[in-house]
């Protein structure tokens, strides 16, 4: 299934930077920090969705763009692979008006689509405090895969290794 965001113009965007970077919206001067921003991607699919935006310079909320060739758009799509478990988002180019053929690149996130979380980038779980990405704690990623996968974590379902059916106490169990 593919999530699409519906056609973006420069004017939205200037609505959605003018409050800065948030827990729903990353800025990124150029895909030269695509990796970066496919952490916050992946932070924002184990939390509350938003946009991660290439093409704004975060200090200033300029609205800048880029080229954007065939191997950029192949880029992102490598790096969007790299997100697990499987998630086939849209991503975006929106023309900045008054330049050279200059880009914004938008990708965002619906939470109320998805609801596969935890989400790894590269191996690694991420999630969103306030503004800041960061990799998720050992244990909130368990819980997060508990929640899930609740058939597979059942305590009825697990297998007692080493135990046998001498070992078992008929009384306790009645």
């Amino acid at each position: 299934q593919i999530y699409i965001i519906h056609f973006m113009t420069i004017e939205e965007i200037k609505k959605l930077i003018k409050i800065d970077e948030t827990r729903t919206l990353e800025l990124k001067k150029t895909t030269g920090e695509i990796k970066d921003g496919m952490r916050s991607l992946c932070a924002m699919l184990n939390s509350d969705g938003g946009y991660v935006m290439f093409g704004i310079v975060p200090k200033t909320l300029k609205i800048i763009g880029q080229m954007v060739s065939d191997n950029t758009r192949q880029e992102i799509a490598r790096e969007i692979r790299k997100i697990e478990p499987f998630v086939n988002l849209a991503v975006k180019y929106v023309d900045v008006p008054d330049s050279n053929c200059q880009q914004v690149v938008v990708i965002h996130v619906d939470k109320h689509l998805l609801g596969d979380a935890p989400y790894v980038y590269d191996g690694r779980p991420y999630y969103k405090l306030e503004s800041t990405t960061m990799q998720m704690p050992q244990q909130m990623y368990e819980d997060m895969l508990r929640q899930r996968d609740t058939e597979k974590f059942r305590w009825d379902a697990m297998i007692a290794n080493d135990v046998r059916i001498e070992d078992l106490d008929e009384r306790r169990i009645h």
